[in-house]
């Protein structure tokens, strides 16, 4: 189990007892189900950004105060330097860095993805809201739905999250690219 959602899914289930919310009354809020949820608390079900942002939503929070459980201060900008930001490790392929880790209230999540190189193809996720990818190094070939792309430097792409997809590098290097999940 990643240690990272197992802490997540602790503090997820910290603010939903804070909040006085029972299982039941916050999976219908969520719409997900209570066996999902009890996966979620006990970090054994990776989560979605998608539904961090809702749970983050319905408690109160920021997205960054479940992930990292530091609450950032209130702004109105947010300056991360080259190289900097909230490290998130969420899948052994992937490196998410959050780029605006600090600011409140976002109405998007941008990160900084790191893919490395893997032989086999990636499984396929997918989650609310939608996502626009740009790339920035690399090759990469992106899989949606039944479809395959090869993305080079510059390339971009914007699609319905809620349909299956996955990132893989290409070349035995890895990729970066700028991950923007609208939830």
């Amino acid at each position: 189990m990643n240690e990272q959602l197992k802490e997540i899914g602790q503090r997820l289930s910290a603010l939903r007892n804070i909040a006085e919310m029972t299982p039941e009354a916050f999976c219908e809020k969520t719409g997900i189900t209570v066996k999902e949820l009890a996966a979620y608390e006990k970090g054994e079900l990776d989560f979605s950004f998608s539904f961090l942002y809702t749970a983050a939503r319905i408690l109160g929070v920021d997205v960054i105060d479940l992930m990292s459980g530091d609450s950032p201060n209130l702004s109105d900008w947010s300056i991360v330097r080259k190289g900097e930001g909230y490290s998130i490790d969420r899948r052994a392929a992937y490196k998410y860095n959050h780029l605006a880790f600090t600011f409140r209230n976002k109405k998007a999540e941008p990160f900084m993805v790191t893919v490395e190189p893997k032989a086999e193809k990636p499984t396929l996720h997918s989650h609310d809201g939608q996502e626009f990818n740009w790339l920035v190094s690399g090759r990469m070939k992106f899989y949606i739905s039944n479809a395959e792309y090869i993305l080079e430097p510059g390339d971009s792409v914007y699609f319905n999250s809620s349909i299956p997809h996955a990132m893989q590098a290409l070349d035995n290097t890895p990729v970066q690219f700028l991950a923007v999940v609208i939830g």
